[in-house]
């Protein structure tokens, strides 16, 4: 810690940070991370993403990438944003980019544009902003996203020059202790071979999906997208309360619901995704608790060989 401390006081000291601006957050923001290198690459989006092409201007020097986790309640990405922008415009930056998820082009958007790895950093891909400036040649890219009740705020910047004494580095802030965080679902499904797709609403006894949004099927749209290899099963499960044929019934049913609505919302191709139903055979907690119960009612991803 002391020694965190020390290089913290170090780097806001250093001549190369002349320019450097406090970014202001909302009170009850904790800080997730801090990496920093001073001499490394970033790609500055600078337009919205399409025709399968995201704008972007290649830039070289200080790059010191940071994330924060904020309590944020019913507040917007917009409302978050807003005030952060306001400063940023304050300190004398020209805005290049200013989009919001769909207008940034979705989960495209967000799969071309660097992010902090989770779960420093989460990004729900129908609500997101993203906003990128600079200042004579120095950047900046920010990044906000919201999983209720909390948001994610990236700070991306890029000073022009490293001083020619410094050694290559990376710190990373300990990350604190703030509840659950966001799973890291592709890592997930490479190490365990299934995910589970958490936050999904069917109603009760019923396999019809709602409307949502559903976050957790964006981000699974993301990872598909991303590997066009990649195969899927969607597998449903329920409780033990009634018969077996019923419940793998109801359990295939929910699955195909997650099916369709990845083929239709997302442009999946339907023979990436397979929906079965496992019924109550496959609980992963006991049947004797409403709080068992409700786990086990659940439809997972597993992954299939490509």
């Amino acid at each position: 810690m002391i020694r965190w401390l020390a290089l913290c006081a170090a780097l806001a000291a250093s001549p190369a940070l002349a320019q450097e601006f406090d970014l202001s957050l909302p009170q009850g923001s904790r800080q997730l991370t801090e990496r920093i290198r001073v001499l490394d690459s970033y790609d500055l989006p600078t337009g919205v993403w399409a025709n399968g092409v995201l704008p972007v201007q290649a830039l070289e020097g200080r790059v010191e990438k940071r994330s924060w986790r904020i309590s944020v309640g019913s507040k917007t990405t917009l409302q978050i944003l807003a005030p952060l922008r306001d400063q940023i415009l304050e300190a004398g930056f020209d805005v290049l980019l200013d989009c919001a998820a769909q207008t940034c082009g979705g989960f495209d958007f967000r799969f071309a544009t660097e992010v902090i790895p989770s779960p420093d950093m989460y990004v729900a891909v129908r609500d997101f902003r993203f906003l990128s400036a600079m200042r004579g040649d120095e950047a900046l890219s920010l990044l906000v996203s919201r999983n209720p009740p909390d948001a994610y705020v990236q700070l991306i910047r890029v000073f022009p020059t490293a001083a020619p004494e410094a050694e290559d580095e990376t710190i990373v802030a300990p990350a604190q202790a703030q509840g659950p965080a966001p799973i890291d679902m592709l890592g997930r499904l490479q190490s365990r071979g299934r995910v589970i797709l958490s936050g999904l609403d069917f109603g009760t006894g019923a396999g019809a999906l709602g409307e949502g949004p559903f976050d957790v099927l964006g981000e699974l749209a993301q990872i598909l997208a991303a590997d066009p290899a990649l195969h899927l099963a969607l597998v449903g499960h329920t409780d033990n309360v009634g018969s077996l044929d019923s419940n793998i019934d109801l359990s295939r049913r929910r699955a195909e619901a997650v099916r369709d609505r990845m083929i239709e919302q997302y442009g999946i191709a339907a023979d990436r995704l397979l929906a079965q139903g496992a019924g109550y055979l496959a609980p992963i907690a006991s049947n004797l608790t409403a709080e068992g119960r409700d786990a086990n009612r659940r439809v997972e991803a597993v992954l299939l060989a490509h």
